[in-house]
Protein backbone atom coordinates (compact mmCIF):
# COMPACT_ATOMS: atom_id res chain seq x y z
CA UNK A 1 0.00 0.00 0.00
CA UNK A 2 1.16 3.24 -0.96
CA UNK A 3 2.19 5.39 2.13
CA UNK A 4 -1.90 7.36 1.83
CA UNK A 5 -0.18 10.42 4.02
CA UNK A 6 2.30 11.63 1.80
CA UNK A 7 0.43 10.50 -1.27
CA UNK A 8 -2.63 13.47 -0.20
CA UNK A 9 -0.04 16.14 1.00
CA UNK A 10 -0.42 18.50 -2.18
CA UNK A 11 1.43 20.45 -4.07
CA UNK A 12 2.43 23.88 -3.82
CA UNK A 13 4.08 26.47 -6.90
CA UNK A 14 6.26 28.80 -5.56
CA UNK A 15 8.76 31.32 -7.72
CA UNK A 16 11.44 30.08 -8.91
CA UNK A 17 14.65 31.99 -7.84
CA UNK A 18 17.46 29.59 -9.00
CA UNK A 19 19.90 30.36 -11.92
CA UNK A 20 17.53 28.28 -14.66
CA UNK A 21 14.82 30.27 -14.10
CA UNK A 22 14.92 31.98 -17.48
CA UNK A 23 11.55 34.45 -16.72
CA UNK A 24 9.89 36.02 -13.66
CA UNK A 25 7.33 34.12 -14.48
CA UNK A 26 8.45 30.88 -13.79
CA UNK A 27 7.37 28.21 -11.38
CA UNK A 28 8.63 25.66 -9.13
CA UNK A 29 6.23 22.75 -8.30
CA UNK A 30 6.83 21.20 -4.51
CA UNK A 31 5.21 18.95 -1.95
CA UNK A 32 3.60 21.22 0.86
CA UNK A 33 4.89 19.76 3.59
CA UNK A 34 3.67 22.99 5.87
CA UNK A 35 0.20 21.35 5.14
CA UNK A 36 -0.19 18.86 8.04
CA UNK A 37 -2.46 16.14 8.83
CA UNK A 38 -3.87 15.79 12.08
CA UNK A 39 -7.16 13.90 14.42
CA UNK A 40 -10.25 15.11 14.39
CA UNK A 41 -10.20 16.66 18.20
CA UNK A 42 -13.56 14.56 18.47
CA UNK A 43 -11.92 11.22 17.47
CA UNK A 44 -8.70 12.61 19.86
CA UNK A 45 -11.00 13.20 22.89
CA UNK A 46 -12.63 9.83 22.52
CA UNK A 47 -11.00 7.20 24.55
CA UNK A 48 -13.29 4.59 23.06
CA UNK A 49 -11.49 5.19 19.56
CA UNK A 50 -8.31 4.18 20.93
CA UNK A 51 -6.39 0.78 22.61
CA UNK A 52 -3.64 1.02 24.78
CA UNK A 53 -0.46 -1.06 23.20
CA UNK A 54 3.48 -1.18 24.73
CA UNK A 55 6.40 -1.04 21.95
CA UNK A 56 8.41 -4.07 21.96
CA UNK A 57 11.99 -4.55 22.20
CA UNK A 58 13.25 -2.43 19.21
CA UNK A 59 9.66 -2.22 17.09
CA UNK A 60 9.76 0.89 15.32
CA UNK A 61 6.13 2.82 14.47
CA UNK A 62 6.25 1.24 10.69
CA UNK A 63 6.14 -1.92 12.91
CA UNK A 64 3.72 -1.10 15.03
CA UNK A 65 1.50 -0.17 11.96
CA UNK A 66 2.66 -3.47 10.26
CA UNK A 67 1.23 -5.42 13.30
CA UNK A 68 -1.83 -3.34 13.80
CA UNK A 69 -3.14 -2.42 10.93
CA UNK A 70 -1.68 -4.80 8.35
CA UNK A 71 0.62 -2.52 6.53
CA UNK A 72 4.25 -0.68 7.96
CA UNK A 73 2.88 2.51 5.58
CA UNK A 74 0.29 3.45 8.24
CA UNK A 75 2.98 4.20 10.57
CA UNK A 76 2.06 8.03 10.00
CA UNK A 77 -1.77 7.07 12.16
CA UNK A 78 0.68 5.20 14.87
CA UNK A 79 2.41 9.07 15.19
CA UNK A 80 -0.43 10.81 14.73
CA UNK A 81 -2.23 9.08 17.42
CA UNK A 82 0.42 9.90 19.95
CA UNK A 83 1.45 13.31 18.74
CA UNK A 84 4.52 12.48 17.91
CA UNK A 85 6.51 14.87 15.80
CA UNK A 86 9.94 13.97 16.57
CA UNK A 87 10.22 10.64 16.51
CA UNK A 88 14.13 10.54 17.68
CA UNK A 89 13.22 12.42 20.94
CA UNK A 90 9.58 11.20 21.22
CA UNK A 91 10.12 7.53 20.78
CA UNK A 92 11.54 4.51 22.39
CA UNK A 93 15.04 4.26 21.63
CA UNK A 94 16.51 0.94 20.71
CA UNK A 95 18.33 -1.34 23.18
CA UNK A 96 21.72 0.06 21.28
CA UNK A 97 20.87 3.48 20.67
CA UNK A 98 19.56 3.85 24.43
CA UNK A 99 23.12 2.89 25.63
CA UNK A 100 24.99 4.77 23.53
CA UNK A 101 22.80 7.77 24.52
CA UNK A 102 23.23 7.15 28.17
CA UNK A 103 26.97 6.99 28.01
CA UNK A 104 27.31 9.92 26.12
CA UNK A 105 25.48 11.79 28.59
CA UNK A 106 27.18 10.57 31.76
CA UNK A 107 30.34 9.51 30.39
CA UNK A 108 31.46 6.84 32.21
CA UNK A 109 30.20 3.59 34.33
CA UNK A 110 30.14 4.96 37.61
CA UNK A 111 28.40 8.55 37.20
CA UNK A 112 25.83 6.02 35.45
CA UNK A 113 25.29 4.00 39.08
CA UNK A 114 25.06 7.67 41.08
CA UNK A 115 21.52 8.33 42.51
CA UNK A 116 20.01 10.77 40.64
CA UNK A 117 16.98 10.82 42.78
CA UNK A 118 14.63 8.97 45.93
CA UNK A 119 11.65 7.52 44.99
CA UNK A 120 8.91 5.95 47.45
CA UNK A 121 8.11 2.92 47.80
CA UNK A 122 4.63 1.73 47.98
CA UNK A 123 2.68 1.59 52.10
CA UNK A 124 -0.13 0.42 52.39
CA UNK A 125 -2.24 -0.26 55.94
CA UNK A 126 -3.06 -4.34 57.03
CA UNK A 127 -6.58 -3.64 55.29
CA UNK A 128 -4.72 -2.98 51.61
CA UNK A 129 -5.35 0.58 51.48
CA UNK A 130 -2.50 2.52 49.92
CA UNK A 131 -1.30 5.53 52.30
CA UNK A 132 1.25 6.64 50.26
CA UNK A 133 1.67 5.29 46.72
CA UNK A 134 4.93 4.58 44.71
CA UNK A 135 7.00 6.32 42.53
CA UNK A 136 6.86 9.54 44.23
CA UNK A 137 9.37 11.76 44.20
CA UNK A 138 10.81 11.99 47.58
CA UNK A 139 13.89 12.94 50.09
CA UNK A 140 16.38 10.38 51.16
CA UNK A 141 14.80 10.26 54.59
CA UNK A 142 11.24 10.60 53.79
CA UNK A 143 9.08 8.71 56.49
CA UNK A 144 5.33 8.09 56.50
CA UNK A 145 3.40 7.70 59.38
CA UNK A 146 -0.72 6.70 59.92
CA UNK A 147 -3.43 5.67 62.04
CA UNK A 148 -3.69 1.35 62.05
CA UNK A 149 -7.27 0.89 63.01
CA UNK A 150 -6.75 -2.66 63.22
CA UNK A 151 -4.43 -2.03 65.90
CA UNK A 152 -5.55 0.78 67.15
CA UNK A 153 -1.87 2.36 67.03
CA UNK A 154 -0.33 4.73 64.97
CA UNK A 155 2.44 2.95 62.75
CA UNK A 156 5.90 4.77 61.30
CA UNK A 157 7.42 3.44 58.41
CA UNK A 158 10.62 5.51 57.72
CA UNK A 159 12.42 5.12 55.60
CA UNK A 160 9.67 4.90 52.51
CA UNK A 161 12.62 5.69 49.81
CA UNK A 162 14.49 4.08 47.85
CA UNK A 163 17.21 5.38 45.26
CA UNK A 164 16.85 5.64 41.39
CA UNK A 165 20.60 6.01 39.33
CA UNK A 166 21.18 7.89 36.58
CA UNK A 167 20.84 4.76 34.56
CA UNK A 168 17.44 3.69 36.20
CA UNK A 169 15.96 7.47 35.47
CA UNK A 170 16.80 6.82 31.81
CA UNK A 171 15.15 3.73 31.12
CA UNK A 172 12.50 4.55 33.61
CA UNK A 173 11.62 7.53 30.58
CA UNK A 174 12.57 5.34 28.09
CA UNK A 175 9.92 2.79 29.55
CA UNK A 176 7.77 5.60 29.89
CA UNK A 177 7.76 5.93 25.72
CA UNK A 178 6.49 2.31 25.13
CA UNK A 179 3.03 2.52 26.28
CA UNK A 180 1.47 4.77 23.82
CA UNK A 181 -2.34 4.69 22.23
CA UNK A 182 -3.24 3.05 18.90
CA UNK A 183 -6.33 4.15 16.99
CA UNK A 184 -8.35 1.17 16.93
CA UNK A 185 -8.25 -0.89 13.17
CA UNK A 186 -12.06 -0.34 13.71
CA UNK A 187 -11.76 3.31 13.29
CA UNK A 188 -9.02 3.20 10.53
CA UNK A 189 -11.34 4.50 7.60
CA UNK A 190 -12.57 6.92 9.15
CA UNK A 191 -9.19 8.50 9.41
CA UNK A 192 -7.81 8.06 6.17
CA UNK A 193 -10.89 9.87 4.69
CA UNK A 194 -10.22 12.54 7.17
CA UNK A 195 -6.57 13.09 6.03
CA UNK A 196 -8.21 12.94 2.42
CA UNK A 197 -10.23 15.97 3.35
CA UNK A 198 -7.71 17.75 5.24
CA UNK A 199 -5.39 17.75 2.93
CA UNK A 200 -7.36 19.25 0.01
CA UNK A 201 -7.18 23.44 -0.68
CA UNK A 202 -10.21 24.86 -0.45
CA UNK A 203 -11.30 27.99 -2.72
CA UNK A 204 -11.29 31.36 -1.69
CA UNK A 205 -7.81 32.39 -1.91
CA UNK A 206 -5.87 34.32 -4.69
CA UNK A 207 -3.35 31.65 -4.21
CA UNK A 208 -5.75 28.65 -5.07
CA UNK A 209 -5.36 26.59 -8.25
CA UNK A 210 -7.24 23.51 -7.57
CA UNK A 211 -8.14 20.82 -4.54
CA UNK A 212 -4.63 19.97 -4.86
CA UNK A 213 -2.16 22.64 -5.74
CA UNK A 214 -1.88 26.79 -4.82
CA UNK A 215 0.41 29.17 -6.12
CA UNK A 216 2.35 31.24 -4.33
CA UNK A 217 1.87 34.91 -5.36
CA UNK A 218 4.82 36.70 -7.70
CA UNK A 219 4.96 39.93 -6.79
CA UNK A 220 7.79 40.62 -9.42
CA UNK A 221 4.96 40.51 -11.97
CA UNK A 222 3.36 43.85 -10.07
CA UNK A 223 7.04 45.74 -9.36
Amino acid sequence: MPNKYFRNIPDFEYVNRTKDGQYISNYTQVKNFFKKGKLREDIFQDLTTFQKYDVKGDDRPDNVANEIYGSPDLDWVVLLSNNVINVYDEWPLSQSNLDAYVMDKYGTIEKLNEVHHYESNEVKDRNGVIIFPRGVQVSVAQSVSYYESMTDEQVTVNPISRAVTNLQYEEDINNKKRRIFLIKPLYLNVILDDLEEMMEYKEGSTQYVSRTLKRADNTRLYN
